[in-house]
């Protein structure tokens, strides 16, 4: 018990960090350094490109390292990486170039750490706790990604926005030290260590052969394709179009993390009351219909439907997340584990670069409202990939016999 609190409180800070950089590295660009929505989009694009550049084999990287030393040596990159950048604006050395490479450099580091990471928590519950720990997890992710940002729009008011970034330095070195003091852990070994290639085909074909999580990795990944262009879209609307100071912008962001804790507490109990397989497509169903109200309005409304739609948005996502990943924890041989979650995230994460150039295309081809609307509007895909799926016959998605 002592190990999951632990892990947890790494997580918990180290995340709080992460959300505190989520609205302070595209105020940097907006606001210190004019950047254009297309621009800002090429950051969040590096912040998630390297799901598709190493997605798939860092499930066999995990499976091979040692777990605990590469958690700890990925937060001290990820220190050193967002530490570069007060660094380089106080030489007055500062690009959007610079910007984008840290990204990047930060995008590889969590790769490895978030699958490390989802792969650990097996091996330290029962499987019995996962829904509640998976669910604890998410809704303190929550609560980070609702002060995280609250806390950088009061810091970048005071501050500036640079200097905010080390608050997630100081928040990866914590959270380097408090896992350094962990057990060792690995994650499962296979018997005969086949190449690289052969286990990247083991776990993908495990994922795409089966009925139910096929299509809840592809509602992922139209949920997080546009959500890739909300992320890039959201910084330069907020600022441009509703006018919202430093602190109302993170303030509105964090309504996400509103949302998402609302979903984390309603997982459980709406999972306990109408299945799990019902639970994530009413979550998602749900969340969809709401992110509609995003890009509506102008000043005071603009930002209280904006606010609306973005926790309602957060909430139907987290309760699918909850669902499916728990799902995924226990539906996997513990040795495919590592490869599954790789899988998945390559191909639904993988969407979010993709999303955010798109996002940054469509808003330089028309206007940034416009944009968002499009793209709130495709949320409403990811729902339809669950109805017309083997999903919408079940009760729970462990129902489904899995394959061999």
């Amino acid at each position: 018990m002592r190990v999951f609190w632990r892990y947890w409180s790494a997580m918990t800070i180290s995340n709080m960090g992460t959300a505190v950089t989520t609205a302070a590295l595209p105020l940097v660009a907006v606001s210190t350094m004019g950047a254009s929505a297309f621009e800002v989009s090429l950051i969040t694009g590096a912040s998630y490109l390297a799901w598709l550049l190493i997605g798939l084999p860092s499930g066999v990287i995990v499976q091979r390292l040692p777990l605990r030393e590469t958690q700890v040596a990925m937060d001290l990159i990820r220190a050193v990486a967002i530490g570069s950048i007060p660094v380089a604006w106080w030489l007055d050395r500062l690009t959007l170039t610079h910007l984008i490479v840290t990204a990047l450099v930060i995008s590889l580091a969590n790769v490895l750490f978030d699958v490390g990471s989802a792969t650990f928590l097996p091996s330290i519950v029962s499987r019995d706790e996962l829904t509640a720990r998976n669910s604890l997890v998410s809704g303190t992710h929550s609560v980070t990604s609702l002060g995280g940002p609250s806390l950088a729009g009061v810091v970048v008011q005071l501050l500036g926005a640079v200097p905010t970034l080390l608050i997630d330095a100081v928040s990866f070195l914590t959270s380097a030290v408090l896992l350094r003091g962990l057990p060792k852990a690995d994650a499962p070994r296979v018997e005969d260590r086949p190449d690289m290639a052969a286990m990247i085909r083991e776990g993908w074909r495990f994922v795409v052969g089966h009925p139910v999580m096929r299509p809840c990795m592809f509602a992922a990944t139209s949920s997080n394709f546009a959500n890739g262009a909300l992320m890039a879209l959201i910084p330069v609307f907020l600022v441009r179009d509703l006018l919202a100071s430093p602190v109302l912008v993170g303030l509105l962001i964090a309504a996400d993390g509103v949302g998402s804790l609302l979903g984390a507490a309603l997982a459980p109990w709406l999972i306990s009351r109408v299945g799990s397989a019902k639970a994530i497509i009413a979550g998602s169903a749900g969340g969809a219909v709401l992110a509609l109200l995003m890009p509506l309005g102008a000043g005071v409304w603009g930002m209280v439907l904006f606010a609306l739609g973005n926790i309602g948005f957060g909430a139907g996502t987290v309760v699918f997340s909850i669902g499916a990943r728990t799902h995924r924890q226990v539906a996997s041989p513990p040795e495919l584990l590592p490869r599954v979650i790789a899988t998945v995230r390559f191909v639904s994460w993988g969407a979010i670069p993709v999303g955010a150039l798109a996002g940054g295309v469509v808003a330089t081809l028309t206007d940034t409202r416009t944009a968002l609307v499009v793209f709130c509007g495709m949320t409403l895909l990811d729902p339809a990939l669950l109805w017309f799926s083997k999903v919408r016959h079940l009760r729970e998605l462990a129902d489904e016999p899995v394959p061999a």
